[in-house]
Parts: C-alpha cells; sequence; structure tokens
C-alpha cells in the first residue's frame, strides 16, 4: 500500500452511506502492469474490448483525486503475479466487518489469487483478518452489501454459492444482526459479470438506487417495507452501468459519466453527484465505482 495504513490502523463501519473514511484500490499500473499483459488478459477474462493502460492511468488518477478531494485516504494494494487485470476490482476479493476482514473465495476461477493477494498486502498493515471463505464455498464482495442496522445482504448467483453463503454466515454471526439471502437472476449466464450491486446501490440509510425489473419481489418489498424510497434506474442506463453508484457519505456519491438520466433522478431526490470517465477502467471490465473500491474505514 502506498498511501496511509500502519499497525492498528482502524476499519469497519458496517455501512455503505457513512462517511468513507478510508478506501483500498489497486492502481491499473500494478493490475494492468503493460500492454503485453493485457494483449495476452483481456479476451480470456471476458472483457468487452482491450483497455488502453496509459488512458486507464489518467482516468484512475482522477478518480483517485475525486476520493480524496471527498475527504477519503487512498491506500493501494501493490502488483501481484498471481492476479490479473481483474483485480482492479478489489471490492469482489474481499469484506469488511467491524471485526475484520474477510477473504472471499472467488466464484471466478480466473480471480482465485486475489483474497490471498490481498491478505498479504493487508496483514503488512497491521489490519485483522476475521476469516475466509474455503473449499467448495464460493463468494464475491460484488455479492454483498451492508443494508444498515446491521443488517448484511448476499446475493445468491452464479459467483456466490450456498455453501459460501453457509460459511459467511458463521464469520457474521459476532458482528451482523442478520443476513439476508438475495437469489439473483440469471440474466445472461455463469459468464457475465452480474453481481447483487449490480442492481442495487445505497445512497442514504432510506435511499436506494435500483434496477427493479431484475430485482426479486421478496426482496424490493422489503427494502420498501423498512421505509427505503427507490430510485428507478432505466433500461437503456442499465448496461452503462447506471446503477452502479459509490456513495462517500449520505446522499454523496461518484458514477461514471453517460448516465444522464439517473444522475437526473439522483439530484432529484437531493444527492450530490461527482462524474468519473471510466472508458478503460470501467467500461472494458464492466466494473462500476462500487468495484474499483474496498471502502476499509466508514464513520461520522
Amino acid at each position: 500500500m502506498a498511501k496511509g495504513g500502519g499497525p492498528g490502523s482502524k476499519l469497519g463501519g458496517q455501512s455503505e452511506v457513512a462517511p468513507l473514511k478510508r478506501v483500498l484500490l489497486k492502481h491499473p499500473q500494478d493490475a494492468f502492469q503493460s500492454f503485453v499483459v493485457i494483449t495476452e488478459e483481456w479476451k480470456r477474462l471476458g472483457y468487452l474490448r482491450q483497455p488502453e493502460l496509459g488512458k486507464a492511468i489518467n482516468e484512475f488518477d482522477r478518480f483517485v483525486g475525486i476520493l480524496e478531494s471527498l475527504g477519503a485516504r487512498v491506500d493501494f494494494l501493490p502488483p501481484d503475479p498471481e492476479t490479473s487485470l481483474d483485480s482492479i476490482y478489489v471490492r469482489d476479493a474481499s469484506i469488511v466487518t467491524d471485526g475484520g476482514v474477510i477473504l472471499c473465495n472467488m466464484g471466478k476461477e480466473a480471480r482465485s489469487g486475489e483474497p490471498m493477494a490481498q491478505r498479504v498486502a493487508l496483514e503488512s498493515q497491521g489490519i485483522p483478518i476475521l476469516g475466509e471463505i474455503t473449499g467448495a464455498g464460493r463468494v464475491e464482495g460484488g455479492d454483498f452489501l451492508w443494508l444498515g442496522g446491521g443488517t448484511a445482504v448476499i446475493g445468491r448467483g452464479y459467483r456466490t454459492n450456498d455453501e459460501g453463503i453457509r460459511q459467511l454466515k458463521q464469520l457474521l454471526s459476532e458482528t451482523a444482526r442478520e443476513l439476508i439471502v438475495v437469489p439473483l437472476p440469471h440474466w445472461r449466464g455463469p459468464g457475465d459479470v452480474f453481481h447483487l450491486m449490480s442492481m442495487l446501490s445505497p445512497i442514504d440509510e432510506n435511499l436506494a438506487l435500483v434496477y427493479s425489473p431484475l430485482l426479486p419481489v421478496p426482496f424490493r418489498e422489503h427494502l420498501l417495507a423498512r421505509d427505503i424510497k427507490l430510485i428507478e434506474v432505466p433500461d437503456s442506463e442499465f448496461e452503462t452501468m447506471g446503477c452502479n453508484v459509490l456513495t462517500v457519505s449520505p446522499r454523496v456519491c461518484v458514477m461514471l459519466e453517460g448516465n444522464p438520466v439517473t444522475r437526473f433522478r439522483l439530484e432529484e431526490a437531493g444527492a450530490k453527484v461527482h462524474l468519473y470517465q471510466g472508458n478503460e477502467i470501467s467500461i472494458p471490465g464492466s466494473g462500476g465505482p462500487t468495484c474499483l473500491t474496498l471502502p476499509l474505514l466508514r464513520g461520522a
């Protein structure tokens, strides 16, 4: 990690909307590495097209600048030979709790080296590891979120399976009040990048951005029963990751440019929206701002 950090550093917050104090990222210089690596990996990993390293670096540096301007301290993961281009999407390999970090076990086999790479980096900074998903269990962090009041939510899909959820529930027994399991749709099948956070982004304790056509009815009803107002992402902006929005503090968020209707609806609900360009760091690998960030500490 190139910035901040150190033994005994605080982490946690168990929220998707509390003020972001510290966040972990991986720079494309370290994830993409070189033109040669990108050329060798992008098709195998299912990217929509080949990212351009120089442009990716510029986009990412501006993205980091937005986060820092909003008060977040940014830490960086180092390069690791056991990881791929996908390691830029740091959220998927770990889950942060008040009791420590839970290391995931990736549903995408090509990403299997990422949790261990994160373990090495986190432990070097004195960040406690609460546990890990092992064996046949599969969990990816993009399928997990905190809903408030100690409620954790996990999506059951192609990247997260029943055994992984069983292990996760045990690991969360001391820190989460409940774990809600949300069945995910088939959508475009096992090879597609589809997580719980593809169709839900909390914006405030009582406000969430959703794509209702893919949201299971019982879970949508649960959100409404919690008095959470839902902002609907239009069909035309779901494919461009309009529903993938990072909240930096209540009703202050960062989203990928090119989703004007969603932006308008967020602002109409009182949110302050900061845009970033993700032509190289987000669109080729289908990973928005929540995917690019692993919040380590949130709080007042």
